[in-house]
């Protein structure tokens, strides 16, 4: 099994592949905190474990192996979120920390059970999607509320960004994932949008968060 850091830079270059699937050291060392000399010698043992291509010089290259191995973790810690907030009643903004460390428990049947009792869920407590058994997400299409016009009706389904921050925020309006949301006004200055949300009274939220916040169409 690979160790807990191997796991970490698995994930890093996981989500930087979604990007961009030609990954250079600079990023992936940006990304962990790390110098560019420790993210080189990382991914030299990972190199020998058939999880990546690199040549110096060169960008890295997930194999499909190494994307397997970095999905199914990302799945371990998506599971874990949404069993910490669903069956044990932690907040959203709580169980990331929690999941971090969760996601390197080698025990592929305690995250099967976890998967069975949260009825197969396909995403997490903030939206994003969990790997199924084989690594495969089925990626969703949402619009971000900042692109909406005055008039629409949509139901926030993810978040781009899930920063404690940004929860807790959300928390303070009351806002969460299935909240139904109307676009009452526009501000031309700052773009900031005044909204409604589950037909309550309006409230404002910034463009920064109006961004961050990903949603649906409804009837």
């Amino acid at each position: 099994m690979p160790t807990a850091v191997k796991e970490d830079y698995l994930k890093a270059l996981y989500f930087l592949n979604k990007e961009d699937s030609r990954i250079n050291l600079t990023e992936l060392s940006d990304k962990l905190g790390v110098s560019k000399p420790t993210a080189n010698n990382m991914i030299k043992k990972l190199e020998e474990q058939g999880w990546v291509n690199y040549r110096k010089y060169k960008p890295v290259e997930l194999t499909e192996k190494g994307r397997k191995t970095a999905a199914l973790i990302v799945r371990k810690h998506r599971l874990t979120e949404l069993f910490l907030y669903k069956i044990m009643d932690f907040g959203w903004e709580e169980v990331h920390e929690i999941a971090e460390q969760m996601e390197h428990i080698p025990s592929e049947k305690l995250f099967a059970r976890m998967d069975e009792m949260l009825n197969y869920p396909k995403v997490d407590p903030h939206g994003s999607p969990i790997p199924n058994q084989e690594g495969n997400v089925v990626e969703q299409q949402y619009q971000s509320l900042v692109d909406l016009a005055v008039g629409q009706k949509v139901q926030l389904s993810a978040l781009t960004k899930s920063s404690v921050d940004l929860l807790h925020y959300l928390n303070e309006l009351k806002i969460e994932l299935g909240t139904h949301i109307e676009v009452l006004k526009k501000e031309p200055f700052d773009n900031s949008l005044i909204i409604s949300c589950n037909g309550k009274a309006p409230l404002m939220v910034s463009q920064k968060v109006a961004k961050s916040l990903l949603v649906t169409t409804v009837g």
